[in-house]
This record gives C-alpha cells, sequence and structure tokens, in this order.
C-alpha cells in the first residue's frame, strides 16, 4: 500500500505558486477591464463578446501556464531570495511574453488593429491574437528552458535569440500572407481578418501555435552555449529553421491523408468552413508536440 507524501517544501511551493495565480489573475482582470472601458461582467455576460472572452481565456491560460511551468522547474527553493529565485524570472517571463504581442501586433500584422476589433467582437480577431499570445508563451518557456539567463551576458544572449525568433514568426506569417494572395487573386490576408471570417482565425492560430511548439522542440534538442553569442545565435536558427521546415512537410503530409482531395483555401477563405479549419488546427498542433516528443529521445 503506497501513501500520498509530500513535504513541507513542497506544499510551501504549491502555495507560493497559488498565490502569485490569485494576484497575477486580479492583476490581468484589471487591466483588460481598464483596456475595454467597461466592467468585464457586463461585456462577457450582458454584450455577449465572444472575441473578448475568447482573448481573456489565453491570457489566463498563459499567466496559469508559465507559473505552472517554473514552479514545476524549480528544484530548489530558498524563502530568503524569493525577489531572485521567483519573481525576477517570472517578471522576465511575462515581459518577454508580451513583447512579443507587441511585435506581433504592431509589426507583425501592423495592418489590422488586433485589439480594436477584438472589442468590435472580432472573433477571428481574438482567435489571431491569442494563437500569438501562446505560441510566444511556449516560445519563451523553451527559450528558458535552454538557456536559463544567470547574469547580464546570458540575458542578453537570450534576447538576441528571441528577436531571431521574431523574425522566424514574421517570416512564416509573410509566407502565409503571399500563399494567401496567390490563392485569392491577391486578397490581403490582414484586410480579411476584418472581414470576421472564424476559419481564417482558427488556421493561423493553430499554424502560430504548431510553429511555437516545433521551435520549442529545436531548443530541446539543441546544445547549450553558455556564454557564447554566435554559438548560441547560430544553434537557435539552425535548429528552429530545420523544425519549421519539417513541420510544414510533415503537416502537409498528414492533411493529404486525413483530408484527401479536399480544397482547403476554397472552404476555409471563402466558405468559412471552422471543420475544416480545425482539422488543420489539430494536424499543425499535434505535429508541433509529436516533434518535442521525437528530439527529446
Amino acid at each position: 500500500m503506497s501513501y500520498l507524501s509530500l513535504e513541507n517544501s513542497n506544499f510551501f511551493i504549491i502555495g507560493s505558486s497559488l498565490v502569485l495565480i490569485c494576484i497575477a489573475l486580479t492583476s490581468l482582470r484589471l487591466i483588460v477591464q481598464m483596456h475595454a472601458k467597461k466592467l468585464l461582467q457586463k461585456e462577457l455576460a450582458q454584450r455577449d463578446n465572444f472575441a473578448l472572452g475568447i482573448n481573456y481565456a489565453a491570457k489566463v491560460a498563459v499567466l496559469c501556464g508559465s507559473i505552472s511551468y517554473f514552479f514545476g522547474n524549480l528544484t530548489v527553493f530558498d524563502a530568503s531570495v524569493i525577489h531572485m529565485q521567483i519573481l525576477l524570472p517570472m517578471g522576465l517571463i511575462w515581459s518577454y511574453i508580451y513583447l512579443g504581442q507587441y511585435i506581433h501586433r504592431k509589426w507583425i500584422l501592423y495592418r489590422f488593429n488586433e485589439a480594436q476589433a477584438i472589442l468590435n467582437q472580432n472573433v477571428c480577431a481574438a482567435l489571431v491574437d491569442s494563437g500569438m499570445l501562446i505560441g510566444n508563451c511556449i516560445l519563451v518557456l523553451g527559450l528558458y528552458q535552454w538557456f536559463a539567463p544567470t547574469d547580464f551576458k546570458s540575458l542578453f544572449i537570450a534576447s538576441i535569440c528571441f528577436i531571431v525568433l521574431q523574425l522566424l514568426f514574421a517570416l512564416d506569417s509573410k509566407f502565409r500572407e503571399s500563399r494567401f494572395a496567390k490563392s485569392n487573386q491577391g486578397a490581403s490576408l490582414q484586410d480579411n481578418f476584418n472581414l470576421a471570417n472564424t476559419s481564417i482565425g482558427i488556421r493561423y492560430a493553430g499554424k502560430t501555435i504548431g510553429l511555437a511548439l516545433a521551435i520549442y522542440a529545436g531548443l530541446h534538442s539543441a546544445p547549450s552555449y553558455e556564454g557564447k553569442i554566435v554559438d548560441s545565435l547560430l544553434t537557435v536558427l539552425i535548429h528552429s529553421i530545420f523544425m519549421w521546415i519539417l513541420l510544414y512537410l510533415c503537416s502537409r503530409l498528414l492533411i493529404k491523408i486525413v483530408l484527401p482531395k479536399v480544397n482547403i483555401g476554397l472552404e476555409v477563405d471563402h466558405q468559412d468552413n471552422i471543420g475544416i479549419a480545425c482539422l488543420e488546427f489539430a494536424v499543425f498542433c499535434t505535429m508541433g508536440y509529436l516533434l518535442i516528443n521525437m528530439f527529446s529521445i
């Protein structure tokens, strides 16, 4: 017969993570409410703003998920240096996650005002923004696990790698925009986001999260070069690009198997076929997760 056995330190860590989650969620609620300029319960429950609800749910998931991941990888706990051991790393993790979202909003999709579209109940905008937010969370946690910053030099190297990975996100987005324009007589993908095509938002979010998982797989399999800027940068770039290519090749193969003789572009872009978009979402996310498991053996 086995019994549940938890040390006092484990209870303290669980309690600390729960307290941090409560503080973070309270702050998040106030920030979202301030940006919406309305009481959150009225916007979600009375006005039925599904877009804001989806985006809010993604932010809650990112906060809780990042805290759980951080405490799950915390091997030693010392209450005397809690500010350096927990508060500072968590602050940096959240800062980089939301910096990635800012880059996405203001630079990658600069022609599309996601924040305003979400307040206007555009579900497609909420899915696009939530996908990039979750993707950035996965990316930042992958960077943290691969190269945990211990000083200013290692933090600088991690920051450079973060910017390079944002460039990879941008290239992937431009590639998707180019394919969309080629398949739709030059139409702009960013302009189509304003048409509230839910299936386009689902597909965009799925590919973004799938790419983030593939990058995580690349970081998981990459050797760490502490203190070496060029070696670290080249390692991240090579492994991430390889996983990016592998993600698309394997996903295309799986889509051909699960959706034979189906014109995905026509179904998603023109007929707003949510079912087809969900299948594509599932394939890319599953393939990204499979890459993590394949390259962690």
